[in-house]
């Protein structure tokens, strides 16, 4: 590796010492906590299961840097904030991230150089895409040490948006700029599927085919699991409800309002506003009406939730097969969906899940794939290991900075591999339960 010498950096000085700094620490990293993420990931076995998925066009002869090394570098790099495929131009020489990627550090032998990422990302096949999709699904069900009684699946869709001239992009009117529309798939925290879409569809669209074959992996795992399909207004498709009740799913979608809903729900809101009224308190009540629109094939049991606050009347309606009270349905089943939308911005805040700028369609759904798998890592971290912890339910780039951000010189020697780590870190006794807690002993 070619040693070069920065450029002096001269700051304030502090009374009459001067303060001055360069890059030229050596084997240093500012990341020791990545050796965390490496315990969960050999826990799980996630890289090397996507790894497998990947086709290698490549000869065997030829190849330096296997599949399996560049796929680390990507997720955990994207861990670590570091969005921008062109900083791999230094984390190759970083000793850490060979370690992450099971390799012995060396000066003479750095990891792959962004060119060769570049060129991983853009040889990718459709097939390898699916194949890996099928991981997070697998990774989902393994996670479960007994077969659960019931897992409600939440389907929501955000925007995606480009500046490029990418495959695939359009300009949505809804969200008034050119994106990808990418749906996800969430049970609790837990992600089991994100799939990219072009704009130009409806919102709905593919998450049909999805369900089922959930379903059916789901089914097949867990024979008397209990499914439900939860979704905002955008996925009340009646056909989709029919199967539902066809293949004894539940469901809990929100309905638009309407001119007939809302003449259907007049008299409860009448009700919630003499209420309101009276007593200066907001007002919360909950009805069921049957409702069906024009294309349904029959009619549906429809929640009305009649609402008067200070700002005026608020009314919600959710369609719904389950046999519970009305509030229940909605408070219980429903609104839990709304926190996938906090999954959703970690994914895209936290783990740049939205650097779609590839021109290769393809290539994007990838990159969309290998946030998730950064997802998958750090919230089986978060739900495992930092469980009963002051961090249980910290965000995704909390996680970053308290944990994953701590600075370490590193020494290897033919036996060992050595970090010692900052003696300043704040945080060395919750670090210390980690490893008690992730190293099998």
């Amino acid at each position: 590796m070619t040693e070069c010498t920065s450029t002096k950096l001269t700051f304030s000085s502090l009374k009459r010492q001067e303060i001055v700094a360069n890059f030229d620490g050596g084997r240093l990293t500012s990341d020791g906590g990545a050796l965390l993420l490496r315990e969960v990931d050999r826990r799980l076995g996630l890289t090397e299961a996507l790894a497998a998925c990947i086709a290698d066009p490549r000869n065997p002869l030829m190849v330096v840097h296997d599949v399996r090394t560049m796929l680390v570098q990507r997720v955990c790099g994207i861990a670590m904030g570091y969005e921008d495929l062109n900083d791999h131009q230094t984390l190759r020489d970083d000793p850490l991230f060979s370690v992450l990627a099971e390799h012995r550090p060396d000066p003479d032998e750095p990891l792959a150089s962004p060119s060769t990422l570049c060129r991983f990302e853009n040889r990718i096949t459709r097939q390898s895409l699916i194949r890996m999709s099928e991981v997070f699904v697998e990774k989902f069900i393994a996670s479960h040490k007994r077969p659960p009684k019931k897992v409600a699946l939440d389907f929501d869709t955000t925007d995606d948006r480009v500046h490029g001239q990418q495959e695939e992009r359009f300009f949505h009117g809804y969200y008034d700029h050119y994106c990808f529309l990418p749906l996800y798939v969430f049970c609790g925290d837990q992600l089991l599927a994100s799939y990219l879409r072009p704009s130009n569809i409806d919102g709905a669209k593919h998450s049909w085919a999805i369900l089922k074959l959930m379903t059916t992996r789901l089914r097949q795992a867990w024979p008397k699991v209990k499914i439900v399909f939860r979704g905002d207004s955008g996925f009340c498709r009646w056909k989709m409800l029919r199967w539902c009740e066809r293949h004894d799913i539940g469901y809990v979608v929100g309905l638009a309002r309407n001119k007939v809903l809302e003449r259907l729900a007049e008299p409860f809101m009448e009700a919630a506003e003499c209420a309101f009224n009276e007593s200066g308190q907001k007002q919360r009540n909950f009805h069921e009406i049957s409702y069906a629109a024009d294309t349904w094939d029959h009619e549906r049991r429809v929640i009305v939730k009649a609402e008067y606050l200070i700002q005026g009347p608020n009314c919600r309606f959710v369609v719904t097969n389950l046999d519970d009270q009305p509030n229940v349905v909605y408070d219980g089943r429903y609104v839990g969906r709304a926190d996938m939308e906090n999954r959703i911005k970690e994914q895209q805040l936290g783990l740049f899940a939205d650097r779609t700028s590839c021109h290769k369609f393809l290539a994007n759904q990838f990159r969309l794939l290998l946030a998730s798998a950064a997802y998958v890592l750090i919230e089986d971290l978060r739900r495992v290991g930092l469980a009963g912890t002051e961090l249980a339910n910290a965000q995704v780039t909390t996680i970053r900075l308290k944990l994953f951000k701590v600075a370490a010189r590193i020494t290897t020697s033919v036996r060992r591999v050595v970090l010692y780590l900052s003696s300043a870190y704040p945080y060395q006794q919750l670090f210390t339960r980690l490893v008690a807690r992730l190293v099998p002993h």
